[in-house]
């Protein structure tokens, strides 16, 4: 976890001195920048140093969470950073703009320029990367320096800036870098959103803004504005960090909308409006409307969408209206906060709605999705069952937890398959015994829901792919710290061929609970719902891996091979006889679960610290990316033989 960023309980927020001198890192000298290090430090707020955050456990903890996913969304009052530097810093060309001195917005796009992609030595950049995806080992202590970042040289210090406007068009939210002098800090700094602004180019021109919207879930907007004139389009958040979180995870997970793959850059950053702030800080202004009472009171009849979208759009460009009948409310979002304050401020005035109650609701792109949570909860090296409280935490010191997370587990993907493997949830695992089962592999993941198992026992190889590209990252850096074995047989461990992103229908279900488990309750007769019954109705919607009994609880599982059969077997199975007085629900998939081998022993942190063990990580063979291709191609050439 980023120092700078953390205290105690929470982090504070660390804003970076004004800088109007323009530097080149790379080219400074290491006294010079021991020099300008020395001299921000000087200038800054005591408060920009809290002290460290310590982690109550100090464990490392790969156990699914329980419960549904909350919306969490709040402003805590601090400001933006000002944009007046006019320096753009340079680490080597992973994070770049597209013209020097030159700011650009909505009317001015630059073209795009592809970036140098640099590769680091397995040495330097597996302890790094280990050290990321490490959640908990932090250790109070009063030093203030900063922290290598996982992508530079273990010899730079992070220099703090103020952001510059320009959009940058590239697959990395790295820090800016200038080298450090011999025994420089060693602790690990945190990203900087270079703006709140992110810029998403070749979305579709026919795309609508609740569309578009659905696939943000990193923060609080302030402004969405919309070009389908140039295909593209400018994401304001309230706070740098959720546009930070929102740009890695998208180049994490390489967002395609519509067939279309969408560029991801930096739009110019410009301070929120004065009003717009206030109304933040005094009321918890949102672009999310909450209207009350909106049922007649004579007829009871409720009000239509087309009259809200009719009534409200003077105010306005909206993004999507949600009626709740039953409760005679509806929820507007705006494309803007703004839009929603003089909606707050102005409809309450007509005569229409006078008696209906109008104030702001949560931003749906503001909640806490199971996988952050999940992710989140491992980062910060909570215990078991306890991921629940991540939900509770402020916004920004969690959207933190995922940046470093995030940029560990891209790291450790490129490392091994390349820049192409960014993104890359399919695992390859080799070398099985020929007696291996579906069962058997998955009783020994960890770390993360699965999306599908795809076992080829003629070949002896499998690809598991997970949900999410982190959990993929994390449970390949643990079977190359701790190995993987199966019938006392080492396992050869690399990346499949890429599973591309996660399709956004799959990802709201699995945010609802979904996963390839099926709870069955209200058993009573267990020797009519047997194992063989069970196994012949639900196969009906795919492969399955297990089917685990509890007697005493009244209740079995069923675990599919593949997540959607899963789904489709929850709308199916209601539908026979058999089935319509039991309970059925999705359950926990076990392979998000800590490993087993750590369960029972009490010192988990010393057996799960990864940049312990990263030290001795040694770099992935050349050869470590398979496809199922290959092997079916290899089995037809010795089949002609």
């Amino acid at each position: 976890m980023p120092q700078q960023y953390m205290g105690s309980p929470y982090y504070q927020y660390y804003t970076p001195p004004e800088s109007n001198g323009q530097l080149q890192g790379q080219d400074m000298h290491p006294s010079q920048s021991q020099h300008q290090h020395q001299h921000q430090h000087q200038h800054q707020h005591p408060h920009q140093h809290p002290q460290l955050f310590q982690n109550p456990h100090g464990v490392t903890q790969y156990d699914q969470f329980v419960g549904q996913h909350e919306d969490v969304g709040g402003f805590s009052g601090e400001r933006e950073q000002s944009p007046s530097a006019a320096g753009q810093f340079n680490n080597g060309g992973d994070l770049y703009g597209v013209e020097e001195n030159k700011y650009y917005d909505d009317s001015d796009l630059p073209g795009i320029r592809p970036p140098n992609h640099h590769q680091s030595s397995a040495d330097a950049t597996l302890n790094r990367q280990m050290q990321e995806l490490n959640l908990g080992n932090f250790h109070q202590s009063s030093d203030t320096s900063f922290r290598p970042s996982p992508f530079s040289n273990p010899n730079t210090l992070e220099l703090p800036h103020t952001p510059s406007g320009d959009i940058l068009i590239g697959g990395s939210a790295q820090p800016s870098m200038i080298p450090a002098s011999p025994g420089g800090g060693s602790s690990m700094p945190a990203q900087v959103a270079p703006s709140r602004t992110v810029y998403l180019g070749n979305i579709p021109s026919d795309i609508e803004p609740n569309e578009l919207l659905d696939y943000v879930r990193s923060g609080i907007l302030e402004n969405v504005k919309i070009l389908p004139s140039k295909n593209c389009a400018f994401i304001s958040f309230i706070d740098a960090q959720s546009a930070l979180l929102f740009h890695s995870d998208c180049i994490l997970k390489k967002l395609h909308i519509k067939g279309n793959d969408i560029r991801i850059g930096w739009g110019k950053n410009a301070p929120i409006l004065p009003a717009v702030m206030e109304a933040i800080q005094r009321d918890g202004a949102t672009r999310n409307v909450y209207l009350g009472n909106l049922n007649n009171p004579v007829t009871g009849e409720m009000i239509t969408e087309e009259e809200l979208r009719e009534d409200l759009s003077a105010f306005g460009v909206i993004d999507c209206i949600k009626i709740i009948p039953e409760k005679g409310i509806a929820f507007i979002h705006f494309l803007s906060i703004l839009s929603a304050i003089k909606c707050v401020a102005n409809l309450p005035l007509k005569e229409k709605y006078l008696d209906k109650k109008c104030f702001y609701g949560k931003d749906r792109c503001a909640f806490i999705t199971k996988t952050q949570q999940h992710n989140a909860a491992q980062y910060l090296g909570l215990a078991p069952g306890m991921e629940h409280v991540v939900t509770a935490a402020d916004r920004e010191f969690i959207s933190s937890a995922l940046v470093q997370q995030s940029a560990a587990a891209a790291q450790i993907a490129t490392q091994a398959g390349g820049a192409n493997n960014l993104g890359n949830r399919t695992v390859y695992l080799g070398n099985l015994h020929q007696d291996s089962t579906v069962e058997e592999i998955c009783n020994v993941v960890r770390g993360g829901l699965l999306q599908s198992i795809r076992f080829l026992s003629e070949r002896h190889v499998c690809f598991i792919t997970f949900i999410d590209p982190i959990a993929a990252a994390q449970f390949f850096a643990m079977c190359q710290l701790h190995g993987l074995t199966i019938h006392n047989r080492r396992i050869k461990v690399g990346w499949g061929k890429h599973s591309g992103p996660l399709s956004n229908a799959l990802s709201l279900a699995v945010s609802n609970g979904a996963s390839r488990n099926i709870y069955i309750g209200n058993i009573t007769d267990f020797e009519y719902y047997n194992a063989k019954k069970l196994r012949k109705d639900f196969s009906k919607f795919g492969d399955i891996e297990q089917i685990n009994y509890l007697e005493e609880k009244n209740c079995a599982f069923i675990n599919f091979v593949n997540i959607a059969n899963a789904i489709k077997a929850i709308d199916g199975i209601k539908s026979f006889d058999d089935y319509k007085k039991l309970k059925i629900n999705f359950g926990k998939d076990r392979c998000g679960n800590l490993p087993r081998q750590f369960q029972n022993q009490q010192q988990v942190n010393s057996n799960l610290n990864l940049p312990q063990f990263a030290s001795s990580m040694t770099q992935p063979s050349d050869d470590s990316s398979y496809s199922e291709t290959e092997f079916v191609d290899e089995t037809t050439r010795e089949a002609s033989q």
